[in-house]
């Protein structure tokens, strides 16, 4: 989850899709790995934050002090989902670093059974240059993955 909207589409379509009663929900977020000098976030740079509530991180002062900057739609998404689904748990877990080998750590130390993951609609030059996040997950992964590809995309 990167607040994005392919990743916001992504989330909306597991939602809808995917989570069922009593099912837990867990958005994983990678931040930028930085250099903390003091705070919370020093202690969970290796193994992640802890599980963090919807109420939580439904606040913006939780947040920030996660580093993380929330957006409506992303919370409305989540919202949804827990009215649809009212015995579902919805959680975030952040991490910080390099966003495909901490997805992948992610299914092993959570552990996940299935990620869902949005796509920027790289071309293949960037894709090439950059590397492709949900290319990596799809082949390194070691549960299902869903590609949710934005509108317009082939």
């Amino acid at each position: 989850m990167d607040f994005s909207a392919c990743s916001n589409l992504a989330l909306k379509w597991a939602a809808d899709h995917i989570v069922r009663d009593r099912d837990t929900l867990i958005l994983v977020t990678i931040l930028p790995e930085q250099n903390y000098e003091s705070g919370e976030m020093q202690l969970w740079e290796t193994t992640g934050s802890p599980l963090i509530p919807i109420v939580e991180f439904s606040d913006a002062a939780t947040m920030k002090k996660y580093g993380v900057k929330t957006d409506a739609e992303t919370l409305d998404i989540v919202k949804n989902a827990g009215k649809n689904q009212p015995k579902v748990e919805i959680i975030m877990k952040i991490y910080w670093g390099d966003a495909r080998e901490k997805l992948c750590e992610a299914v092993d130390h959570i552990p996940l059974d299935c990620l869902v993951v949005g796509n920027r609609g790289l071309g293949t030059i960037k894709r090439t240059l950059m590397g492709s996040v949900s290319n990596y997950i799809v082949n390194h992964a070691s549960c299902a993955v869903t590609v949710v590809k934005s509108k317009g995309q082939h």
